[in-house]
């Protein structure tokens, strides 16, 4: 079969041959590939670097961790599968697979899930979203930002403040939902200051974070208490696109009532993992199809992998790989 194939660690997929996978269980299904996302988990798996791959010796290797296919007998998934999945065949075990909605199309139903996953995950099993409550989503402007601003809406959230470096698209959060913004291109002190004024106005529930590095140590710094009571945020780290460490003042957690935690592989439970796959993606495709959410997508040919891995995808679309 044709597959996107990593042949050494940091090297561009190749459009190849690779054998076909093989149903090894009852547990396990072969799934026809009609979409794959390409997204940031799956470029720094490709590359070694993400932390999910530093134990593990590169040999030749499809890219992709997730897609969307037809089943041997017809039914359309969605799909998780450990052998790659931007190939023309693909294995899955059977509890990892999700029912695509009529209405849905292969390349949203490939693309929506990642994007979900972090955020939807993040409110629900991190943060413990509820209904009426204020949420900070920083690093807005990105495909999986936007997701999140209206994932915070859907998961009840009152007021969604979204930060981020692009104006032309931090303006547009407004008609995904986004009730206030604040520019990350201003200076520390104007940051921080806008931050604070919308604290004071409506305490600061939870703080989506895509960015971590300097912005957070700035709406940290922001959020800092005095020595009085001061009102609980829960920060959730999905994302370190602005780097992956920061600086953090033993006075704020000391002074300030905040819960740090992290939402991604390795750091949810194997319920909460069942609850993705039962309930988590099956609401968010039935939103999609009822038109409360959406993605922006770029699709490509399989065969042009090599050429659409070295393009930076204008207008913040998530690149889906159309199979067949």
């Amino acid at each position: 079969m044709k597959a996107a194939v990593v042949f050494r660690k940091g090297e561009i997929p190749q459009y190849a041959e690779f054998p076909d996978p093989v149903v090894k269980n009852d547990h396990e299904s072969l799934i026809t590939v009609k979409a794959a996302s390409i997204k940031h988990l799956d470029r720094a798996r490709a590359s070694g670097k993400h932390y999910s791959t530093e134990n593990i010796d590169q040999k030749p290797a499809i890219i992709g961790s997730d897609g969307a296919g037809l089943l041997e007998d017809g039914s359309r998934v969605y799909f998780f599968s450990k052998e790659g999945t931007v190939a023309e065949l693909s294995v899955a075990d059977k509890k990892m697979t999700v029912p695509i909605p009529d209405g849905l199309d292969f390349p949203t139903a490939a693309a929506l899930p990642n994007a979900v996953m972090g955020s939807a995950m993040g409110f629900r099993f991190k943060a413990g979203l509820q209904e009426g409550e204020t949420v900070l989503i920083n690093g807005a402007t990105g495909v999986t930002g936007k997701v999140a601003v209206q994932i915070s809406k859907l998961l009840g959230a009152k007021k969604v403040i979204a930060t981020g470096r692009n104006e032309s698209a931090l303006q547009s959060l407004s008609a995904l939902g986004a009730d206030s913004i604040v520019s990350l291109t201003t200076s520390d002190e104007e940051f921080k200051r806008n931050i604070s004024d919308i604290h004071a106005e409506t305490p600061i529930d939870i703080v989506l974070d895509y960015l971590w590095g300097h912005s957070v140590e700035n709406i940290l710094s922001a959020l800092k208490g005095d020595g009085r009571f001061s009102h609980p945020t829960r920060l959730v780290s999905v994302g370190g696109m602005r780097g992956d460490t920061l600086q953090l003042s033993s006075q704020i957690l000391r002074g300030t009532d905040i819960h740090i935690s992290g939402s991604g592989l390795g750091s949810w439970s194997k319920e909460e993992m069942n609850l993705l796959i039962s309930e988590v993606i099956p609401q968010m495709f039935t939103a999609a199809v009822d038109g409360k959410l959406s993605i922006e997508t770029e699709t490509i040919a399989l065969e042009h992998i090599e050429d659409a891995w070295k393009k930076d995808i204008a207008g913040r679309k998530r690149l889906v790989v159309l199979i067949g």
